[in-house]
């Protein structure tokens, strides 16, 4: 057909026309990349026993992580937070990805805003968020001292609105009900009964209100006055307020500060401390920074065979460099990132990791539901804790029951395009960087679209509607429009050359 069309002018209208198809030839395969995603399943966490288990594989879940709230306590406000913005996002999970993380801390959010992309992004990255339900804003947490005049229909609302929209991301892994609200003598008196009331009210709105049971933890500040005896007040199960009690139990620490060993860091004593939990236990912050450069030996003994039978691994603090100095990256005035030594650190520290040798070390220490460590009964005194305190649940009970109006999250279909940074990254030595600048679909074991069901899931609620991380557009659709574009500009330079 070719040779007919250009039989009059083969010699220069041929090279032309060759030009032309080449151009058009990339523009569609432009709208095609745009049209085509990946698709995949994103595996639910559930707790067995004291480990995390991926709930389709029942292998075992290790949080490999960074903590992640770009810009500070500041940056959440009610146009933006640090999942709020695809670019900012794409960059930055490109980052995650080359850092070789599993797991993102993020400590605030506002549930007004559509959150659906990046969450689609970390997804397609098989990345978990473990999401704080708090933030600095009014009404939006608790007064350690006063908690008592902050725990009202306002707070709650905030706190619920979090748990709806994000209950919808299959790879939502959890929720933290509070961070350090316990760090002192006063706050100790005061506070405990009102964090445990909250991870009460959580726990029921998820029973009542999500497509599936998300565990509920609480991240406790680095203090040994009070840390210890606040995971078993907080883990222990009361009869009269069944689910009162944490899913899981995050430690802040930074006891491993330069060169340390298992003994001298008191790591050995960390695992002794909570060898008989019955939760999984892991740090919600760790990576001290009294001694510069950090080198991270802490990772290898994090997630060596003396820990993890105990500890289900961490989230270095933090990705983006605040005024504490703990970054792994600096963001420039213009959304540019430049990589810090800490950076390049972390990533060989968690590449030398293998999540199979993991697997098979913890299966030995899984047990199974006749060997399962109990959770103890609440006791009428924990050390350093006062616990006698009444809260009454009235705005939690009206709340739970109607359920409140806000956004549910989905996945999305993406553009390829919008999976890659638009921003430059440079290296420690200011040169440009050469890594990852997309987001790279990790590929999944479980190909299956049913969904996700819990056996622990209660009788009439609602179905899981959030199974499939990633959709496919209509391929049909897309390669008629490439054919639909390549014949109609064939049949324009036949008239123009013929």
């Amino acid at each position: 057909m070719l040779k007919h069309c250009f039989s009059k002018q083969v010699d220069t209208s041929f090279l032309l026309l060759t030009m032309h198809f080449r151009s058009t030839l990339f523009f569609v395969i432009h709208i095609l990349s745009s049209c085509l995603l990946v698709s995949g399943l994103t595996h639910p966490i559930k707790i067995q026993g004291n480990h995390f288990i991926d709930a389709i594989t029942n292998e075992t879940f290790f949080i490999k992580g960074v903590d992640y709230q770009p810009g500070g306590s500041s940056a959440v406000s009610e146009e933006s937070d640090p999942l709020s913005n695809p670019a900012i996002c794409a960059r930055d999970i490109a980052l995650f990805q080359e850092l070789g993380i599993n797991t993102v801390r993020v400590y605030s959010v506002n549930p007004e805003l559509d959150h659906n992309a990046c969450m689609t992004m970390l997804a397609l990255a098989d990345i978990y968020l473990i999401l704080d339900v708090n933030s600095p804003l009014p009404n939006q947490h608790l007064n350690r001292y006063e908690p008592w005049t902050t725990y009202n229909d306002q707070y709650l609302q905030h706190v619920f609105k979090v748990i709806e929209q994000f209950s919808y991301y299959n790879n939502t892994l959890g929720f933290f009900a509070g961070n350090e609200v316990i760090n002192d003598g006063l706050s100790a008196k005061r506070s405990p009964a009102y964090v445990r009331s909250v991870i009460n009210d959580m726990k029921r709105y998820i029973k009542k209100h999500s497509p599936r049971i998300i565990p509920v933890g609480y991240s406790a500040a680095d203090d040994l006055r009070y840390r210890i005896p606040l995971s078993y007040y907080l883990g222990c199960h009361d009869s009269e307020k069944p689910d009162s009690n944490v899913d899981f139990y995050g430690v802040n620490s930074y006891q491993w500060c330069g060169e340390q060993t298992f003994s001298s860091s008191g790591y050995d004593q960390l695992v002794a401390a909570y060898r008989q939990y019955s939760k999984p236990v892991f740090f919600s912050e760790f990576g001290c920074n009294n001694v510069l450069p950090r080198t991270f030996s802490e990772v290898d003994a994090l997630y060596s065979e003396e820990m993890i039978p105990v500890f289900s691994g961490g989230l270095v603090y933090e990705f983006t460099q605040e005024p504490n100095n703990y970054g792994l990256v600096e963001v420039g005035s213009g959304g540019e990132v430049h990589l810090l030594n800490d950076f390049q650190v972390l990533k060989e520290k968690y590449g030398q990791i293998n999540s199979t040798v993991l697997h098979n070390l913890a299966s030995g220490n899984l047990p199974n539901s006749n060997l399962m460590k109990r959770t103890t009964s609440c006791e009428n005194i924990y050390e350093n804790l006062h616990t006698e305190i009444n809260v009454p649940d009235t705005f939690a009970f009206d709340l739970i029951e109607k359920g409140v109006k806000v956004r549910q999250g989905k996945y999305i279909d993406l553009p390829s395009d919008d999976l890659t940074s638009k921003f430059k990254v440079y290296n420690t030595g200011g040169d440009l960087h050469e890594g990852i600048k997309e987001i790279k679909p990790k590929k999944t074991t479980d190909t299956s679209t049913k969904p996700f069901h819990e056996n622990s899931k209660p009788s009439g609620a609602k179905p899981n509607r959030s199974v499939r991380a990633f959709k496919r557009k209509p391929v049909l659709e897309c390669c008629f429009l490439a054919y639909v574009l390549l014949e109609f500009t064939y049949q324009v330079a036949c008239l123009i050359y013929s």
